[in-house]
């Protein structure tokens, strides 16, 4: 059979909702053995928000949860305080995103896991680092408001704005991985496991880099990208402008519902093919709009003019020949275009998955591909439904195992 990139390595998933589910579920992609550590009864608890199938589990768990394993334990107890150890003893990685010190007040702090399994990974995702906010809770929105996106999203005159894109959660989940694969790499030599902490708001804010770069050129003077703005000492919120210097717009395309827009680039080399398409021939070598400097002061008309065209178009057939002269544009593709787009299937990143309680769903596949670590996506776990396969690995009898249940452990 084919060995994944992980094969061999068990990740103890202490996680929920969404950051360290997305780390885990990534990690399970790539032949991890990730067994999920839920409390009995309740489990994660996205498996009943925002249902859709009643007694069902919800598509929020199901897209975060693939190819995973499911361990009901409950570590209050004493017999369930002996499985983690157990469990602990015999894993890799431990991740839990639980809110500060929850783990340790339950006897787990670094110091014991350390004693339990030398070369465990211990993987934490927090809402903020060390400091004034470390005991505040952090939600997605949150994480995109203290990490510096807000800020920086949105019309001028507009209010701040979150982005559709899940950067606080999901974001945070991929740097996480990133930092527990540096740690097992780093066991390879040293023989030893280490903390790997990763913060929300850093991650927003590492994601943020290029606003960040903005504000110190702000403080230097003028952005010359925004020469006719009218703004204070903090990077202004741009719209649809292009944050890479050229200029950008979403402009409005046939037959004009409200994601029928494709989003243009400007570049130097650009101008002459995009008047051409347009039939404004004449602007090519116009004074007024010959070159990128003084396009730049008139970038509303410049997208007016490109938009009359656009207008009389679909967004496909507007990238179809945008694409023909090599100018940068992307169609608004809305949830439904993606849904339905059958080469999403063929390539696999995109799989319909049978659900015993829910029927058919569609589960999006892995965004990273390797070579020779092919990944098959799998619904994700029911809950417990692996407990007894667990608990009989570790060694229990199924006396030890009914009495477990009896206790309320497992």
């Amino acid at each position: 059979m084919e060995k994944k990139a992980l094969d061999g390595i068990r990740v103890l998933d202490m996680t929920h909702v969404q950051a360290g589910p997305s780390a885990t579920q990534l990690m399970a992609w790539m032949g991890a053995d990730v067994i999920k550590v839920e409390m009995p009864g309740r489990g994660d608890i996205t498996r009943s928000q925002l249902r859709d199938v009643p007694n069902a589990d919800s598509l929020y768990f199901t897209m975060l949860n693939s190819n995973k394993r499911s361990l009901t334990l409950n570590m209050k107890t004493p017999e369930g305080k002996a499985l983690l150890e157990d469990l602990v003893q015999r894993s890799d990685v431990l991740i839990e995103n639980f809110g500060p010190g929850v783990l340790a007040r339950a006897g787990f702090d670094w110091d014991h896991l350390q004693d339990l399994n030398p070369r465990l990974v211990y993987a934490s995702i927090k809402g903020f680092g060390p400091g004034p906010y470390q005991d505040c809770k952090a939600y997605e929105n949150v994480a995109q408001c203290m990490g510096g996106s807000a800020s920086t999203t949105g019309d001028a005159a507009g209010v701040p704005t979150v982005t559709g894109a899940q950067i606080g959660d999901s974001g945070t989940g991929v740097h996480c991985v990133v930092g527990i694969l540096a740690a097992l790499l780093q066991r390879e030599h040293s023989g030893r496991g280490q903390r790997v902490e990763v913060a929300m708001q850093d991650a927003v804010l590492n994601l943020c880099r290029v606003k960040l770069r903005d504000q110190q050129r702000l403080d230097a003077g003028p952005l010359r990208e925004y020469p006719n703005e009218q703004f204070d000492d903090h990077v202004p919120r741009a719209g649809n402008a292009s944050g890479g210097g050229q200029p950008g717009a979403a402009l409005r395309c046939s037959p004009g519902g409200p994601n029928d827009y494709v989003y243009v680039i400007i570049q130097p080399q650009g101008w002459e093919p995009l008047m051409r398409l347009c039939g404004r021939e004449d602007l090519i070598t116009d004074p007024e709009f010959a070159t990128p400097e003084v396009r730049l002061k008139k970038l509303g008309q410049c997208f007016g003019i490109i938009e009359e065209w656009t207008q009389g178009r679909t967004k496909f057939e507007v990238m179809n020949a945008l694409n023909e002269v090599d100018v940068p544009c992307g169609p608004i593709l809305s949830m439904k275009d993606l849904i339905e787009d059958q080469s999403m299937y063929e390539r696999g990143y995109l799989v319909e998955l049978e659900h015993p309680t829910r029927g058919k769903y569609v589960q999006l596949g892995s965004p990273i591909a390797l070579s020779d670590s092919p990944v098959k996506v799998e619904r994700a776990p029911l809950l417990g439904e692996h407990t007894d396969e667990i608990l009989e690995w570790l060694g229990r009898t199924p006396a030890q195992i009914a009495a477990m249940k009896l206790a309320g452990a497992v």
